[in-house]
């Protein structure tokens, strides 16, 4: 694996590049030897301390993108939350290749197609809830809820963003680009066209 450290209005002092080389030693063996990682670290003043050093990964491996984004209050803590982040986003992919999905996406496509098109009101039958799914969600930022998305190979995306610590759905619209639902309470909603109503 190819890793380049780079600073991004900055100079990365030395210990810190190779600590971060270090770290991505742990992804050889979840990635092959023509994937390329580039990290960029950053520093904003205007953050509390706790969050001003910033760590921006992406991994380019066999034509997939795992990206994500991590800060702290010190670039090796910010390394550590990242690279974390990257690892299970590689052990996820290995665990489900994309073409399970697209095949899967393909067969439902195709039972969608053989549907009658012009069935009777009265004869079709009631619409109804027949599966229900649990799963964990943890808070992540847009940009990882867009990479793990599309390493999924989904249509939506449903999420806790880390910035504000509310449900997203993060969706594919039809010219290709990506919609973001914020859901609010309606009383919120109802604040917030009063603060802001565009016409």
């Amino acid at each position: 694996m190819r890793t380049i450290v780079k600073g991004k209005n900055i100079d990365v002092p030395e210990q810190v590049r190779q600590y971060a080389e270090r770290k991505m030693r742990r992804l050889e063996r979840l990635l092959d030897d023509e994937t390329d990682a580039v990290i960029e670290l950053s520093s904003e003043q205007h953050r509390s301390i706790s969050d001003s050093q910033m760590a921006d990964v992406t991994v380019t491996a066999g034509g997939q993108i795992l990206r994500s984004h991590a800060a702290g209050p010190t670039f090796q803590a910010s390394l550590d939350t990242v690279i974390d982040r990257v690892e299970r986003q590689a052990v996820d992919a290995r665990e489900k290749p994309r073409g399970k999905v697209r095949t899967e996406e393909a067969r439902v496509r195709a039972l969608a197609a053989e549907e009658p098109e012009s069935v009777d009101e009265s004869e079709r039958p009631a619409t109804r809830i027949v599966k229900t799914k649990r799963f964990a969600i943890e808070p992540m930022f847009e940009e990882d809820a867009l990479a793990r998305m599309e390493e999924l190979g989904h249509h939506f995306f449903i999420f806790v963003n880390a910035e504000n610590e509310k449900i997203c759905v993060l969706y594919r619209r039809s010219t290709g680009d990506f919609g973001l639902i914020e859901p609010v309470i309606g009383s919120e909603y109802t604040l917030h066209q009063k603060g802001g109503r565009t016409n």
